[in-house]
């Protein structure tokens, strides 16, 4: 699949925002170890193998034909980014730094946050990794 629709998007993202306000409000970092497997599973092995996208499938289907889509390559770069903050904040927790967890906890938060209000922090991140790759390549 080279497009993922907005709606699975979305549900990823408010699965996200969700999980990380009740880990972090009830100090259960747990929580952000079992969205670290629903991430993970999401980056290695597709939207399909994401919990959220899964549980939303049903309640999304008539929406799906009519609605938007991104680009799959941006997503996977957006998971990865996720998926790096969760790292970091369950190696935090693992070392006894649990400010620190829950602060990378917190920042995954507020990009999901933030995508779903309409500003990509991850499609930033991304639009200017290609830019300085374009301009690398082009001095070779």
């Amino acid at each position: 699949m080279k497009e993922i629709p907005i709606p699975y998007v979305r549900a990823n993202q408010t699965g996200i925002v969700t999980v990380l306000l009740i880990a972090i409000v009830l100090q259960l970092p747990w929580l952000i170890a079992a969205l670290w497997v629903i991430q993970a599973a999401g980056l290695l092995f597709g939207p399909k193998a994401n919990l959220f996208i899964r549980i939303a499938r049903p309640l999304l289907t008539r929406y799906i034909a009519s609605s938007q889509t991104e680009a799959a390559e941006l997503q996977r770069f957006n998971n990865s980014l996720g998926v790096g903050f969760l790292t970091f904040s369950l190696l935090s927790f693992a070392f006894g730094w649990s400010i620190a967890g829950y602060i990378f906890a917190g920042m995954m938060g507020a990009a999901a946050l933030s995508a779903i209000l309409g500003y990509c922090i991850g499609c930033t991140l991304y639009f200017q990794y290609k830019q300085f790759r374009a301009r690398s390549l082009n001095r070779d």
